[in-house]
Protein backbone atom coordinates (compact mmCIF):
# COMPACT_ATOMS: atom_id res chain seq x y z
CA UNK A 1 0.00 0.00 0.00
CA UNK A 2 2.75 2.34 0.78
CA UNK A 3 3.61 2.31 -2.85
CA UNK A 4 0.51 3.63 -4.04
CA UNK A 5 0.85 6.37 -1.71
CA UNK A 6 4.12 7.25 -2.68
CA UNK A 7 3.25 7.06 -6.23
CA UNK A 8 0.10 8.98 -6.25
CA UNK A 9 2.27 11.46 -4.42
CA UNK A 10 4.70 12.01 -7.37
CA UNK A 11 1.80 12.13 -9.83
CA UNK A 12 0.42 14.68 -7.72
CA UNK A 13 3.47 16.77 -8.27
CA UNK A 14 3.64 16.11 -11.55
CA UNK A 15 0.04 17.83 -12.28
CA UNK A 16 1.08 20.64 -9.61
CA UNK A 17 4.15 21.59 -11.95
CA UNK A 18 2.74 21.02 -14.84
CA UNK A 19 -0.18 23.25 -14.45
CA UNK A 20 2.86 25.96 -13.25
CA UNK A 21 4.31 25.39 -16.78
CA UNK A 22 1.03 25.73 -18.16
CA UNK A 23 0.72 29.19 -16.21
CA UNK A 24 4.19 30.21 -17.04
CA UNK A 25 3.90 29.57 -20.64
CA UNK A 26 0.67 32.02 -20.76
CA UNK A 27 2.76 34.01 -19.27
CA UNK A 28 5.45 33.85 -21.85
CA UNK A 29 3.18 34.32 -24.63
CA UNK A 30 1.62 37.35 -23.14
CA UNK A 31 5.28 38.94 -23.01
CA UNK A 32 5.34 38.16 -26.48
CA UNK A 33 2.11 39.87 -27.27
CA UNK A 34 3.19 43.13 -25.53
CA UNK A 35 6.59 43.22 -27.65
CA UNK A 36 4.72 42.59 -30.66
CA UNK A 37 2.49 45.52 -29.99
CA UNK A 38 5.20 47.58 -28.83
CA UNK A 39 6.25 47.14 -32.63
CA UNK A 40 9.56 44.32 -31.75
CA UNK A 41 9.76 41.36 -34.14
CA UNK A 42 8.97 38.28 -31.99
CA UNK A 43 10.43 35.81 -34.10
CA UNK A 44 13.74 37.40 -33.60
CA UNK A 45 13.38 37.79 -29.57
CA UNK A 46 12.88 34.39 -29.71
CA UNK A 47 16.70 33.93 -31.30
CA UNK A 48 17.94 36.62 -29.25
CA UNK A 49 16.42 34.29 -26.21
CA UNK A 50 17.63 31.15 -27.69
CA UNK A 51 21.26 32.55 -28.24
CA UNK A 52 21.79 34.18 -24.88
CA UNK A 53 20.94 30.52 -23.59
CA UNK A 54 24.00 29.54 -25.25
CA UNK A 55 27.87 29.78 -24.59
CA UNK A 56 29.30 32.55 -26.25
CA UNK A 57 31.47 30.43 -27.98
CA UNK A 58 28.89 28.60 -29.40
CA UNK A 59 27.21 31.74 -30.68
CA UNK A 60 30.64 32.98 -32.55
CA UNK A 61 31.15 29.36 -34.11
CA UNK A 62 27.26 29.35 -35.29
CA UNK A 63 27.92 32.59 -36.98
CA UNK A 64 30.79 32.02 -38.23
CA UNK A 65 29.52 29.04 -39.81
CA UNK A 66 26.60 30.83 -41.16
CA UNK A 67 28.52 33.25 -42.93
CA UNK A 68 30.54 30.88 -44.38
CA UNK A 69 27.69 29.02 -45.76
CA UNK A 70 25.95 32.23 -47.27
CA UNK A 71 29.36 33.41 -48.66
CA UNK A 72 29.36 29.88 -50.51
CA UNK A 73 25.69 30.50 -51.55
CA UNK A 74 26.44 33.84 -52.80
CA UNK A 75 24.27 35.43 -50.35
CA UNK A 76 26.71 37.89 -49.07
CA UNK A 77 27.43 39.54 -52.42
CA UNK A 78 25.23 42.14 -51.74
CA UNK A 79 26.32 43.85 -49.04
CA UNK A 80 28.80 46.07 -49.20
CA UNK A 81 31.62 44.18 -47.17
CA UNK A 82 30.64 41.04 -49.67
CA UNK A 83 30.81 43.80 -52.41
CA UNK A 84 34.41 44.59 -51.43
CA UNK A 85 35.88 41.18 -51.18
CA UNK A 86 34.31 40.75 -54.59
CA UNK A 87 36.10 43.65 -56.16
CA UNK A 88 39.70 42.30 -54.24
CA UNK A 89 39.45 39.15 -55.81
CA UNK A 90 38.38 40.24 -58.84
CA UNK A 91 35.33 38.49 -59.36
CA UNK A 92 31.83 39.63 -59.90
CA UNK A 93 28.81 38.80 -58.13
CA UNK A 94 26.83 36.70 -60.79
CA UNK A 95 30.25 34.74 -61.26
CA UNK A 96 29.26 30.67 -59.26
CA UNK A 97 31.62 29.20 -57.05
Amino acid sequence: MAKNNHLETIVQRIEKLEEEKAALAEDIKSVYSEAKSDGYDTKILKQIIAMRKKDAAKVAEEKALLATYMEALGMLADLPLGQAALKASGATADEEF
